[in-house]
């Protein structure tokens, strides 16, 4: 998780719906609901140039954020963004409370290291990423910015897998999927090996029809 914290400016909103959404945005903000953490939900409001900063970002969604509502500090998750279909814009953001005792369900990137110190991929193999996000049940405050695989470690040649196993999951972080040991990414043969791969088998499985031939052949003579 980044040290860096987004603080977002909030306030209540005095009108919910439609037509108080539209006033939201008009002024500058926009419009938003706070909700979990065994308190009732509440219509706030959040600066615009401040959701639109993080969300471009990517420091608004499933990443801690702290909002201060009437004069207290609060620990927040983005879980959901409503854009313009058109513009890309924020038009509505749900936020959840969290404190350190809060788990939940979030999609993080995996990040591949030392790819160049990868044998198969030394040797012109392709990494192929087969999962470019994994699911984890993290701690709301300590969410992890990625899972690392280290290509270096694990001896990786060209055909070869890379497990979900391999990678070092942070404390208290778990996976989603417990019931198998799934890839994460392959080391693929290069294009121009492939096809010399396929050449060779074209000729094989041709030689071998040939020898098929010749012995039906033969038998009918000596028939």
């Amino acid at each position: 998780m980044s040290d860096e914290v987004a603080v977002l400016t909030c306030e209540l909103r005095q009108r919910a719906g439609t037509g108080g959404s539209r006033a939201v945005r008009r002024d500058g903000w926009v419009p938003a609901i706070l909700y979990g953490g065994d308190m009732e939900p509440a219509n706030i409001k959040l600066r615009y140039n401040e959701v639109l900063k993080a969300y471009n970002t990517g420091k608004l969604i499933s990443v801690l954020s702290k909002i201060v509502v009437d004069g207290e500090e609060q620990s927040v998750i983005g879980r959901a963004i409503q854009v313009d279909p058109v513009k890309d814009l924020p038009l509505h953001v749900d936020l959840m409370r969290v404190s350190e005792k809060t788990r939940i369900n979030v999609e993080v990137p995996m990040h591949f290291l030392n790819q160049e110190d990868c044998p198969g991929l030394k040797e012109g193999g392709v990494l192929n990423i087969v999962r470019h996000m994994v699911e984890v049940i993290a701690p709301a405050t300590a969410i992890p910015e990625a899972l690392e695989a280290d290509l270096a470690a694990g001896d990786y040649q060209v055909g070869d897998s890379i497990h979900i196993s391999a990678v070092t999951l942070p404390k208290g972080v778990e996976l989603t999927i417990t019931d198998r040991d799934f890839t994460i990414a392959t080391i693929s043969a290069p294009s121009a090996m492939r096809s010399q791969a396929d050449e060779d088998e074209e000729e094989a499985v041709a030689a071998d029809e040939v020898a098929v031939v010749g012995e039906e052949e033969e038998g009918d003579k000596e028939e």
